[in-house]
């Protein structure tokens, strides 16, 4: 009898194989005193099980294939820089010494605190790496206890396999990726979880959070994995099987058109062009927008350059950062956000705030003017990279023109500086700023008179419109894209930009929504900035577009009240 399971979808298209179970298996904890004598060899121990650790992930990091995507490598390195860390290489061990306790008992006391840490993070992205750090002591563990950490799944043979697991570490998906599977499920996971975003870049059919499929599911049953809708289909009927067959030619054929405009123009139909940017977050990212013939980097989030070492960046990394990026883009548009901190995203050589609300607190640009120092650092690494490339500058969370006023102060004297050392540097780099916050949005044109353009950062600017964290399970039903006031809000911003004469953008995550690409186009955006792995369905989507078309759609959507009325235009445009 068949089963349907739901869960969140993110890989595309679909799987149609048998099942092949990885086992997942909690170790016991034991907690035992250690006689004084004994502690320096327990100590010892526990050295001995992370280098053991370190060398296994090491050594998968090394056989990593050639074709595998850039974030592979990028969390494993995650996963080792975490074993190197003192609060896993050297945290533990003192505890065994004041406590006199095992090794396994010590490194379970340190994993509890670690996680009630995570457990304050509100950032969902951030949030999501407790996994890392749960996946990374689990090794750990089983090196003490002797496990073999290999997950041994043999590649398919005869017929099609669908791996089922609890969950992925990314050592897993190195062996994952080399055998070939056709796609994967687990019981765990989040939309912004190192599992998901590997399925976003592999572009496979994957579905997480599905909690009890590693229980429900038998090993070699047939399955098939709906990675669009976050489907999975248990021992399916001879009906269903031919209705996702066909389900799954189309999503084939789809995938090679979209090789096809790879090297396309994205061009309307009724012939206006439309530039399409890619994010990245680290330097390495860069490959995955050449490769998808991008215009340029609209966002490059330069915080993640804070968040990954234990003490500030210096100005000379910061700079080698920038440059590769720029050096790489050969000339095409650079756009950096300036550091984008507070909130949840808190380095670790930063003090944790003690703010009732740090989302409303000290954050964005807020936090760089108030730590002038490590703003003009900052400045002074971007200005250095930008005789390199075509960099631009992009300032978060405004609120006030006078944000922008006290920032180009701060540039000002930072190329002043420049001049006197004979440092090279653009002199006419330009200056954006964010529009995430309603104040600025609403108030838009005066910001426009100090800034050469705006990008439109619509995460926060929805959650702050519609007061709703997406995050907050109780109330992420109400975060809505096309809100009638997110909708007028946006028609605004972008109308009032276009108006001016200004360059305006979008970099949220409405931008890389294949779904919303009419709705934007309609409402005069001509700049989309994204996930490198989205650039081409949104492409897909220009290049099938009438503006001349969808003009009467647009002004019944700007007129509606009515969410179903809104959500029956939005069908209408994508008919």
């Amino acid at each position: 009898m068949s089963l349907a399971l739901h869960g969140i979808g993110v890989g595309g298209g679909v799987a149609i194989g048998h099942a092949h179970l990885i086992s997942h298996t909690d170790i016991e904890i034991a907690h035992y005193t250690v006689r004084p004598e004994d502690i320096a060899g327990e100590v010892a121990r526990y050295d001995s099980a992370v280098k053991t650790a370190r060398q296994e992930l090491e050594m998968l990091w090394g056989s990593i294939p050639e074709n595998a995507p850039t974030e592979l490598g990028a969390f494993l390195s995650l996963h080792i820089m975490l074993l190197n860390d003192q609060t896993l290489s050297v945290e533990p061990k003192e505890i065994i010494e004041k406590r006199k306790c095992n090794a396994e008992w010590a490194l379970k006391l340190q994993l509890d605190a670690l996680l009630a840490q995570f457990d304050e993070i509100e950032e969902e992205y951030l949030r999501e790496r407790r996994t890392d750090v749960i996946q990374v002591t689990e090794r750990i563990f089983k090196t003490l206890a002797g496990h073999d950490m290999a997950m041994h799944t043999p590649a398919p043979t005869d017929r099609d396999s669908i791996l089922v697991a609890h969950d992925l570490s990314p050592a897993d998906m190195v062996l994952f990726k080399d055998s070939e599977y056709l796609a994967f499920i687990t019981d765990v996971g989040g939309p912004t979880s190192h599992t998901a975003i590997l399925a976003r870049s592999l572009d496979l059919p994957s579905v997480l959070a599905l909690r009890h499929a590693r229980s429900l599911i038998h090993e070699d049953e047939l399955i098939i994995v709906d990675g669009v809708n976050g489907v999975v289909i248990v021992d399916p009927d001879e009906r269903t099987l031919t209705e996702y067959r066909a389900r799954q030619d189309e999503w084939t054929e789809r995938q090679a058109r979209l090789q096809d405009i790879r090297t396309s123009t994205p061009v309307t139909q009724d012939g206006v062009e439309i530039e399409l940017f890619g994010n990245i977050e680290l330097p390495e990212d860069t490959d995955q927008v050449i490769e998808n013939n991008a215009t340029g980097i609209g966002l490059f989030r330069s915080e993640f350059l804070f968040l990954s070492e234990d003490d500030l960046p210096t100005e000379q990394e910061q700079y080698e950062a920038y440059r590769a990026v720029a050096e790489q883009m050969n000339g095409q548009p650079v756009i950096i956000r300036t550091i984008d901190l507070g909130k949840d995203k808190i380095p670790k050589w930063q003090e944790e705030t003690d703010a009732p609300n740090p989302a409303l607190g000290l954050t964005g640009i807020r936090l760089c003017l108030a730590e002038a120092q490590l703003f003009r650092t900052q400045l002074r690494a971007l200005l250095r990279a930008s005789a390199h490339g075509k960099i631009k500058l992009l300032v978060p969370m405004l609120s006030h023109v006078g944000e922008v006023r006290q920032t180009r102060r701060h540039l000002e004297e930072v190329k002043a500086q420049l001049r006197v050392e004979g440092i090279p540097f653009d002199e006419h780099i330009e200056l954006g700023g964010m529009i995430e916050v309603p104040a600025a949005a609403f108030t838009v044109e005066h910001f426009l008179h100090h800034l050469d353009f705006a990008s439109i950062g619509t995460n926060d600017l929805i959650q702050y419109t519609l007061a709703v964290d997406r995050n907050d399970d109780a109330v992420s039903h109400l975060y809505d894209p096309v809100h009638p006031a997110v909708i007028r809000l946006l028609h605004h911003v972008i109308s009032t930009c276009n108006r001016v004469g200004k360059p305006i953008s979008m970099c949220g995550e409405m931008a890389g929504d294949p779904a919303l690409t009419r709705l934007l186009l309609g409402l005069g955006l001509r700049r989309f900035s994204m996930l490198p792995a989205r650039l081409l369905k949104v492409k897909e989507q220009v290049l099938s577009t009438d503006l001349e078309r969808i003009k009467p759609l647009i002004a019944r959507l700007l007129d509606a009240d009515e969410i179903e009325t809104l959500w029956q235009v939005m069908e209408e445009l994508q008919a």
